[in-house]
């Protein structure tokens, strides 16, 4: 006999559609009712899981922050390389695309939410410091060239530019779709701001991941 699968608890359920119509439409834009339309639910039963739409967010957010944490673990054995830096691009972005709406909506959510602007703080810290971390091992290996200033500035722009990116990919093009390609893009131009620090093979390893992702 087929094994059927246990069917998704309707906290599970409310979660994951919410957040498809908030990638979908911005946050701001949905509703619970929409959420509980689109699910086939009476409101009741949504509110008796989530009692506000706040707390829908909060349980997302808490997920996103869970995996974005694990992405900023910059490598301890051994000396960073420049594939560190693309593998913390890549893990960084396929988090925020997951979750692209926390990045759309950004600013709007931090100034009306407490918890999720005391724990977004820690994230873009957390971005800075492994960031610096990787920096600073390219460095100690011969791969990059930069004085502490320089690198404590560059981790910051690394860090505007990967939490801005989809910002500004929707300002550009508001009617456009924004897709996987976008992702591609954001982490070239990231990665761009360390290239001219970059040395030896560091940067011919550079433009040879960069033929990847511009053709991606």
């Amino acid at each position: 006999m087929i094994e059927r699968k246990p069917k998704r608890r309707t906290r599970e359920r409310i979660l994951e559609t919410a957040l498809a119509l908030f990638n979908e439409f911005g946050e701001p834009n949905v509703t619970t009712q929409l959420i509980s339309d689109e699910m086939g639910i009476s409101p009741g039963n949504l509110y008796y899981h989530f009692h506000s739409k706040d707390e829908i967010i909060e349980s997302l957010f808490a997920d996103f922050e869970r995996g974005i944490e694990e992405a900023l673990t910059a490598p301890t054995r051994r000396p960073p390389n420049v594939e560190d830096i693309w593998l913390f691009l890549h893990l960084i972005f396929e988090g925020i695309w997951k979750f692209r709406f926390l990045y759309r909506d950004v600013n709007e959510l931090l100034s009306r939410n407490r918890i999720l602007e005391t724990h977004f703080k820690r994230i873009v810290a957390h971005k800075v410091d492994t960031a610096t971390v990787i920096c600073q091992g390219l460095v100690a290996t011969g791969d990059m060239k930069a004085s502490a200033a320089e690198i404590q500035a560059l981790a910051v722009n690394m860090t505007v530019v990967a939490t801005y990116w989809l910002s500004f990919e929707f300002v550009s093009d508001p009617r456009k779709k924004i897709g996987g390609e976008s992702l591609a893009r954001g982490a070239f131009q990231v990665m761009a701001l360390a290239a001219p620090y970059l040395v030896g093979r560091s940067r011919r390893l550079f433009e040879e991941l960069s033929k990847n992702y511009l053709t991606a």
